[in-house]
């Protein structure tokens, strides 16, 4: 049923978005654009979608000043599982090139074309997702953020000491979650701080999960976790209930602060690396993994709420 599910708003959300037409021809490229370019979203969350109208805005914007054309094939997978079919449809339609928004979309386009490029976005860890041999046709930008900013941030805003006990909420079925929860466990032990992982495979278990988590941690860390930043506002409606402040790394209504990247730009500058590749001034190999500079917000409301301190600008 699930899948079922995920089927039905894949199909529901898909969308072809032209610069000029939208009507894809047999080789993939639509009639009297220059460029067809797949887009494979792993879900429907606001960080994801900031980075898919940063990508296409950039690229429409510069293939536009190059006197050039493009169409999107954009469509939302809604399911891990069916990232793949998605980008099937993109290799068997032969598109000029393919963004993958999140990991799971990353690694299906990259299992399904040597040849065609991909661009990623919105991926923590390339070098980990791919066991550190990143295809000749792969590369992106990254979401990752410094662990240990975001550790000492958390440790200053709540007054964390030797023995308190901090929650780290991940899906189990996203890799990159665990290596931010590897890392940020690390950072908070060396101040004696107790670190414990509360992970889950289906949302079903989420609530139950996260109320054990309020009930025994001074905090929760959340790290850029799709799964989680689809349903965040269940970990935001418990724990603020009790009181337990909620750090998250990309943002988001339910934390208390963050130390995050803006993934509309993130976006722009996929949209950028994409438009070198396309007018041939790049070859996506020739391409490093960018990264951005993250910005520090507090939630003031929330924050008072807690009874946080934000500190003066």
């Amino acid at each position: 049923m699930k899948k079922l599910i995920a089927l039905v708003l894949a199909l529901t959300l898909c969308l072809s978005v032209a610069a000029c037409g939208s009507d894809a021809g047999a080789s993939g490229n639509a009639k009297g654009a220059d460029f067809a370019v797949g887009i494979c979203q792993l879900m429907v969350h606001d960080s994801l979608d900031q980075a898919t109208k940063g990508f296409q805005d950039a690229l429409t914007e510069a293939l536009t000043a190059a006197g050039k054309s493009v169409t999107y094939d954009l469509q939302v997978a809604g399911d891990a599982n069916l990232c793949t079919t998605v980008v099937n449809t993109f290799t068997a339609k032969n598109v000029d090139l393919i963004m993958a928004n999140a990991t799971p979309a990353l690694l299906a386009a990259a299992n399904a074309t040597e040849k065609i490029p991909v661009l990623g976005t919105s991926v923590t860890d390339y070098d980990d997702t791919f066991s550190g041999n990143i295809p000749e046709n792969v590369s992106g930008t990254s979401d990752a953020v410094p662990f240990a900013e975001q550790a000492q941030m958390m440790i200053d805003t709540l007054n964390l000491v030797a023995g308190d006990k901090v929650g780290v909420l991940y899906c189990i079925n996203e890799s990159n979650s665990k290596i931010q929860y590897e890392a940020v466990k690390a950072l908070f032990e060396e101040k004696d701080i107790v670190v414990e992982a509360y992970t889950f495979s289906e949302i079903t278990e989420l609530q139950g999960l996260v109320t054990s988590m309020a009930d025994a941690c001074k905090a929760v860390y959340i790290p850029s976790d799709n799964t989680v930043a689809q349903n965040d506002s269940i970990v935001g409606n418990i724990c603020s209930d009790k009181k337990v402040p909620v750090y998250t790394s990309y943002g988001g209504s339910v934390c208390y602060a963050s130390l995050a990247i803006d993934y509309y730009q993130l976006g722009v500058e996929t949209g950028k690396m994409a438009a070198e590749v396309l007018l041939g001034t790049a070859k996506v190999s020739d391409l490093e993994v960018k990264t951005l500079i993250p910005t520090t917000v507090y939630n003031e409301d929330l924050c008072n709420t807690l009874g946080i301190a934000v500190p003066e600008k």
